[in-house]
């Protein structure tokens, strides 16, 4: 209850980003909470492998801090 987002690292050693935000969807407590993934990967299919593991969005490495910014305002609108 006291997590609004959460900023996953795809690139984590042992369980990766990927395999983390589908154990994060396998809880039905969480299937609302937003997770942006965060990647050094930048192409489209890395994109859409973040969105297709269960995440909400996507930012690419380097991080943008507007778009960073932009991205929390969004999913933690209540």
């Amino acid at each position: 209850p006291d997590v609004d987002v959460v900023l996953m690292d795809v690139m984590m050693p042992e369980m990766d980003g990927y395999e983390t935000t589908r154990a994060i969807r396998a809880d039905p407590k969480f299937k609302d909470l937003p997770v942006i993934s965060v990647t050094a990967k930048a192409l489209k299919e890395d994109r859409d492998k973040c969105l297709e593991s269960g995440a909400s969005d996507y930012l690419p490495k380097p991080v943008d801090t507007d778009k960073l910014i932009s991205l929390l305002k969004l999913w933690t609108r209540k």
